[in-house]
Parts: C-alpha cells; sequence; structure tokens
C-alpha cells in the first residue's frame, strides 16, 4: 500500500530504508506493546481513601491494613473513619500460624533464560541468546534453545553438581548439596514441558570464567549454574503470622514472616523472600492503635511491559517458539514499530501503533494472537496425527487470504490511521522542512504523484506512486550524483504543480560547457536536462549495444539505455503534462557501422495510457527500413527536435539557408553536429544516401562553389571505395574492411572514411590496438 511513499515517517538515515510488513507472530507481539500502552493512555486517575493503623510495642510495630481495601467515595471513608476514632479499641480476633514454603524454580528452559536474564542481568534476550549460543559452542552450558523444563530420569545430576565444588562462589554450597547429612538434595520439579530433542539448560563444563569472557558471558554462565543447584535443593522453610483485629466493627489485619531455612536461596540470589516480624499477640487481647489515620491516594496505570512481561504474553498465547521469541522482538525493534528505554520496557512508536489502529479499525483482530493460536493448534494437530499437513496448509492459507483480501479492500482505514500520526508526503511536516519527494501530478492516471526516487543501480528516475498500476516513469541522466526536490514550482509546466530539482552531475561524465550544479524542471522547458539526458542515454547506448546480425534484418529495440520492454518516458518538449509524452524516437545510431534498420518497441508511452501521437512512435519495421536514415539523429546518437523524415530536415540550416543537395548523387543532405575533441558543435552536411560519401561543413559553405563539396570532393573517392567494399565484401567490426555487406560506408564525424587498416602503419593486415610499430 506504498505507505512508505504515502506519507512523511519520522526516521532518519539509515532507517529511511526500512522494510514495513506484517507478520502472524511479529504483529501480535506488537499488539502486546501497544494494548497495553493504550491502557495507560486511557487511565484516568481516581481519588481514593484508605484507613491506615499500626500498633508499636515493645516486640516492634505492626502495620494493619483495612480490610475493604479503600473507598472512593470521601464521605463514606469519613464516617466509617470517625466511628473507627470515636471507638479506637482493637480486638484481636485471630491469630493463624502456619509454615510457608518457597519452591525453587523449574529447570531452565528458554523463556526462562531470556526472562531471567531480563529481569536478574538487565540483557535483552537477544542478546542473551546470542551469548548463551557463543557458550554452548564453547562446551559451557547445554543447548540453550529447549521448550524442556524437566530432567530425565537417566541424567546423572550429582555428576553435574560434582564439577561445580571447587567453584569460589559456590563451591561450598555445591559440597553441602551432595552431602546427605545437609538432607539439602531434592530431585527438581517437573515443569511439564518435554520436546523430546533437548534436556532442560544445564552447565556442561566447569569454569570460573575464561579469559576471552565478557561480563555478560559470566554473567550467563552464573545464572546458568546457580539455577540449576538451586533446582537440585529443598524449597525454603519460613514461619508466617496473620493477626486479625477489629475496630468499631471494621476489620484490619496484619502479616510477617520469618525465614526458618533458606536452603536454595543460599545459592540462588536471584530470589529474595523475608518479611517483617510481628509483635506476639494472642486472641482477645485489646489494645489503642498507636496511629489511626485517613490516607487519600490516587489510582495509577499499569506500567509498561518489560521484556520479561512481553515474552510471558507471547508464551502464554504461543506466539513464536522458545528458539524465535526473541527475533520477534527484535524485529519490532529493527522495523521501528517499538522503541525500548533503559528499564528493558517497551513502548509502540507512532508508526507502530498507527498499523495497530489500522487493522483493529479493519474489524479484523490481525494484531490479536487468535490467528497465529490457531495456526499453532492445527501444526500440533499434525504432530499428533490427528490432521494432515496438506489439510492444515490449506486452512491457514485459505485464513491469510481471506485476511489479506480484505485487509486490501479496507486499506483506506489503515491510510486514516497512518495520517493521524504523520502527515502526508506532499507537504511538509514543519516549516524546518525543505524538501518534498512529491514533483508533480501523475499526468497519466490522473490519481497519484510523480515521486523522485533513486534506482537500484544508483541513478536517479521520476515514477508515479501508483506502481505497478500506473508505470509512468521518468528516467533522469545516469550523470547525475545527486538530486532534491526543491520548493520552487515551475510557471511554465502544466498541470502543475511541477517542482524544480536540483541536479548535481559528475563533473567527468558532462561536457564542459555544462555546469555541475542545475536547478532544473522535468515538465519539458528545460532544454538543458534534455540535452544531456540525450548524451547520458547515447553513452550507455555505446557501452552496451551488440553486433548486428545481418544488413537484411529487422531488429526490434528500445531506445539505447533502457531496458527493452521497459515502459518509460523521456523528457518532454515544451510543456505538455507528464502523461502526454509522446516520444520521438529514433533510431540509436549503431557504433559498429551497420546500416540495419531498427524498430523501437513501446518505449516512452505509459502502459495502459490514452495513445496519443502514437505515429511518432510506433513505426513498423517497413516503414523504418524505407527511410534509411533518420535526419533526426546527429553523429552522436543525439536527437533533434523533428521526428521523421521531413521537408525541414533537409533544410541546410535552422537559420533558413538554401538546400545543400549532393553533387555526386543529386539528393537533398542533411544537417548534423559533430561531437569531436577538435569539432565538438560545428555542424556539417553530408549526403542521406548511405552509399555516398559527400561531406560539407557549413562554415565552408560560402568558401566553396555553390552545391560544392567543400571538403567533401574527396566524396567521389569515398564512393569509388564504397564501390570496392562492396566487390570486395568487407566484413565491418568483425572484419578489416570498412565496409557493410550492402557496400555502405562509414564515416566519422569529422567526414573522413572510417578505412580498414592500421592508421600507424597503414598496413590493412591489422587495426592499430594489435599494430608492431606500437609505441615507436
Amino acid at each position: 500500500m506504498l505507505l512508505k511513499d504515502a506519507f512523511v515517517l519520522d526516521v532518519s538515515g539509515e532507517e529511511r530504508n526500512m522494510v514495513l510488513s506484517y507478520g502472524p507472530c511479529q504483529f501480535p507481539t506488537l499488539g502486546f506493546i501497544v494494548e497495553r500502552f493504550w491502557e495507560i493512555q486511557a487511565h484516568e486517575p481516581e481519588e481514593f481513601w484508605t484507613i491506615n493503623c499500626s500498633h508499636t510495642s515493645d516486640e516492634g510495630t505492626a502495620s494493619f491494613i483495612w480490610i475493604r481495601g479503600h473507598l472512593f467515595d470521601y464521605s463514606s471513608a469519613v464516617v466509617i473513619y470517625e466511628m473507627c476514632v470515636h471507638e479506637p479499641m482493637a480486638t484481636v480476633q485471630n491469630v493463624r500460624n502456619q509454615e510457608k514454603l518457597k519452591y525453587p524454580p523449574y529447570p531452565l528452559s528458554t523463556v526462562e533464560l531470556q526472562k531471567r536474564a531480563s529481569r536478574c542481568c538487565r540483557m535483552s534476550s537477544e542478546h542473551t541468546m546470542k551469548v548463551a549460543e557463543e557458550l554452548y559452542q564453547a562446551g559451557f552450558i547445554s543447548y540453550p534453545r529447549t521448550e524442556t523444563d524437566s530432567f530425565s530420569p537417566n541424567t546423572d545430576l550429582h555428576a553435574i553438581v560434582r564439577e561445580q565444588v571447587d567453584h569460589p562462589d559456590w563451591g561450598t554450597y555445591a559440597q553441602r548439596l551432595l552431602n546427605p547429612e545437609e538432607r539439602l538434595w531434592r530431585n527438581p520439579s517437573n515443569g511439564g514441558h518435554d520436546d523430546k530433542a533437548h534436556p532442560p539448560i544445564h552447565p556442561t563444563k566447569f569454569s570460573t570464567g575464561e579469559n576471552n569472557w565478557s561480563p555478560d558471558h559470566k554473567k550467563v554462565y552464573e545464572l546458568v549454574v546457580r539455577h540449576f543447584l538451586a533446582c537440585c535443593s529443598q524449597p525454603a522453610v519460613g514461619a508466617e503470622t496473620t493477626v486479625e483485629v477489629d475496630i468499631a466493627g471494621e476489620q484490619f489485619n496484619a502479616s510477617g514472616r520469618v525465614v526458618l531455612a533458606k536452603n536454595y536461596l543460599d545459592v540462588y540470589r536471584y530470589d529474595s523472600w523475608g518479611g517483617s516480624l510481628l509483635p506476639t499477640y494472642t486472641i482477645g487481647q485489646q489494645f489503642v492503635p498507636t496511629s489511626l489515620t485517613l490516607d487519600s491516594g490516587v489510582t495509577r496505570p499499569p506500567p509498561l511491559l518489560a521484556e520479561a512481561d512481553l515474552l510471558s504474553c507471547m508464551d502464554k498465547a504461543g506466539i513464536g517458539t522458545d528458539a524465535t521469541m526473541h527475533e520477534h522482538i527484535k524485529k519490532l525493534l529493527d522495523r521501528c514499530y517499538a522503541t525500548k528505554d533503559a528499564n528493558s520496557r517497551f513502548s509502540p512508536t507512532n508508526l507502530g501503533e498507527a498499523l495497530v489502529m489500522g487493522y483493529d479499525e479493519m474489524g479484523y483482530e490481525l494484531w490479536k494472537p487468535y490467528l497465529r493460536a490457531m495456526m499453532e493448534a492445527d501444526m500440533k494437530s499434525v504432530s499428533v496425527g490427528t490432521k494432515s499437513k496438506a489439510q492444515v496448509l490449506e486452512g491457514c492459507l485459505q485464513q491469510m487470504k481471506a485476511c489479506f483480501l480484505d485487509a486490501r479492500a479496507n486499506k483506506v482505514k489503515l491510510l486514516d490511521a497512518m495520517g493521524t500520526f504523520f502527515a502526508r508526503s506532499n507537504r511538509p511536516i514543519n516549516e524546518t522542512q525543505n524538501t518534498i519527494e512529491v514533483v508533480r501530478p501523475c499526468g497519466a492516471c490522473n490519481d497519484s504523484e510523480m515521486l523522485l526516487k533513486r534506482r537500484p543501480n544508483g541513478g536517479f528516475m521520476v515514477g508515479c506512486r501508483g506502481f505497478p498500476q500506473c508505470r509512468n516513469v521518468v528516467w533522469l541522466p545516469g550523470s547525475l550524483a545527486e538530486a532534491a526536490v526543491t520548493q520552487q514550482i515551475c510557471p511554465t509546466c502544466v498541470p502543475g504543480p511541477v517542482y524544480k530539482i536540483q541536479f548535481k552531475f559528475n563533473r567527468r561524465d558532462i561536457p564542459p560547457s555544462f555546469d555541475v550544479d542545475h536547478l532544473g524542471c522535468i515538465g519539458g522547458c528545460d532544454d538543458v536536462l534534455k540535452e544531456l539526458t540525450e548524451m547520458s542515454r547515447f553513452q550507455h547506448h555505446n557501452q552496451t549495444t551488440t553486433p548486428a546480425r545481418s544488413q537484411s534484418q529487422t531488429q526490434t529495440t528500445s531506445t539505447s539505455g533502457v531496458r527493452q520492454g521497459a515502459p518509460r518516458q523521456d523528457l518532454p518538449t515544451g510543456s505538455r503534462s507528464t502523461g502526454q509524452f509522446a516520444n520521438q524516437h529514433t533510431p540509436a545510431v549503431n557504433p559498429q557501422g551497420r546500416g540495419q534498420s531498427q524498430t523501437p518497441s513501446a518505449v516512452g508511452v505509459r502502459q495502459g495510457t490514452p495513445r496519443q501521437d502514437l505515429h511518432t512512435v510506433f513505426r513498423t519495421a517497413s516503414q523504418f527500413a524505407n527511410e534509411q536514415q533518420t535526419p533526426g539523429v546527429n553523429p552522436q546518437g543525439f536527437r533533434s527536435t523533428h521526428t521523421g523524415l521531413t521537408q525541414n530536415s533537409r533544410n541546410a540550416s535552422s537559420s533558413g539557408a538554401g538546400q545543400v543537395l549532393c553533387t555526386t548523387c543529386g539528393e537533398a543532405c542533411i544537417n548534423r553536429t559533430a561531437n569531436t575533441e577538435a569539432n565538438r558543435g560545428r555542424k556539417f552536411y553530408k549526403c542521406q544516401n548511405p552509399g555516398c560519401g559527400f561531406f560539407v561543413w557549413e562554415d565552408e559553405l560560402d568558401n566553396v562553389a555553390p552545391r560544392g563539396r567543400g571538403r567533401g570532393s574527396r566524396g567521389g573517392g569515398r564512393q569509388a571505395s564504397a564501390s570496392a567494399g562492396r566487390r570486395g565484401g568487407g566484413r565491418g567490426r568483425r572484419g578489416r574492411g570498412n565496409t557493410d555487406a550492402d557496400g555502405m560506408t562509414f564515416i566519422s564525424a569529422t567526414g573522413d572514411t572510417v578505412h580498414g587498416c592500421c592508421f600507424t602503419c597503414g598496413d590493412p593486415s591489422h587495426f592499430a590496438n594489435a599494430c608492431p610499430n606500437r609505441g615507436r
């Protein structure tokens, strides 16, 4: 839907090349972030009131919590509080003492590794997996991508613990764990997951820290070892006391805890467990509270999702696998859909929120985990044999196809959502923006804009935003180094506005008479840009043209420098609209000297547009062959503004001089412009008959006899050479002759015949590049 082209996204630098994509795992993950963000945005703070009570004795202080929690009605809270103040005597109604156990964690799976590394080591899930993979490759831990959280009964867990007894930090605890008298050992709990492929993550080799380890390697290795030792340990034991009191009919309670045996907490420093000690109370005991206050507070929204919380949401909803969850999170950051702060909490970007809002407006909950959950359930059905692969695949394809068709039909809702956060690309975001991407309205489809774009090869083009439905395009010169759209509007070209472009050309690719910096217009009024485009096209043609096959063959080509069959537009003449460009196409000059005719393909007219002036573009092979030579082509292959073989092309010059006739064959001569270093820009006349070698410079016409040849007086000799060439069957580029099979003679831009011999020594048996006398 071309969102990147339709809107000015708030990205810069390398992020401008980002990809906008939808994924069945990626978007539900983004949905969790956006949904939490919306909950925070929608939260309305509300004031509440609560009654707090505390009692201090010789044994300590107990803080009692109101059983009602809090009230949002201030009057009701005040009434109850005044009742408690008038009758402040507290009566102990119940005292409960019970043993509490805090169990060690299950054996370590991939998800738990990522969650605990995020909470305890403040490492991202993606970085955690990278470090764990390196530790695995070095043989220090087991395979880190596993869903299994239960050890096989055949696993020798004691052997794994024995490897750690010499560690300076947890070696003592490992010794206690192996000592039966300590009664600390306990077989790990069964987490209920087994992927039948890999055991839970555990240490496989002892290390106190390698020299090449980073601090993060040490953190991950320590987490794996301590987690393994903890899951083989007894749970922590504590005694918890709860006291309930009554004040004027209102119930309050206080809790306290004392840890009796830390057990696994001695080694697993990532968990904490404790509490406050309560003074001793007995049922029926009465006391007056030390403090009794009515306090107010304000409701607070939930916090942003931390990475551990996001992983838990993904795991619960079945989004991705243990080995890919971190990749989905990283992709959200790479796509600029979300950001992560220093506390590892995620917030959606404007782009991420706009995409989710757009899909939500469509009615399809593509940002919810339901669709992916159905796919995961179907794949599990395949694994257990209740469904076939083909059946599940067909069902998934149908589901996704329906979603795609519906999304495409309702894409306007996504565009509206994007418009809520981003400005349209045809106007600046703010006053500091100096450039825009839109060049002009597209005159072909009349529905979109033409945008300045950089091609994959580094060049520039102006193409319709509606691609591929609209293939209107203007190719800019290959000599361009930089191009930027300005806010200056061309006063001539219509339909408008047509924004001018600031061009910067490569000095080595343009003639010295042209400036490197040029403010130009693609609407057709810029002669400089048109001339540079022609030069660039001819240079490219010289580099890519292949030898012709035969004089009798009619070859179909596109304009030089353009891929065959690629719809395109040339820079127009005048101020015609972009969609009405009718290419004044002329066959490119064959640098090999072949005289075969060429028929242009559908080049210069956008496919599917009204065919205006097609007679200037499409000519049959026979018509083109009969023309033999188009007067609109100069010796360097640049086109003039005339199309076809007209009387104007036979004029001696554009200044209105009389005709110059060939004295050999009597045909009218055609006017050309030389492009050699010595005579660049100098005009001359030559006979339009390919077999005639007549040639004369325009500025020498006054120095020769009327209708004379000037320097072309040698044309007869050249014609004789051409005849000899026909008899001898010159081989053109493949041979050493200077004529083709039909006896056509080739002349250079200076009018001299291209002789088939070495210009160094004159030997016709070789050319100068193979001359043995070269360099002497």
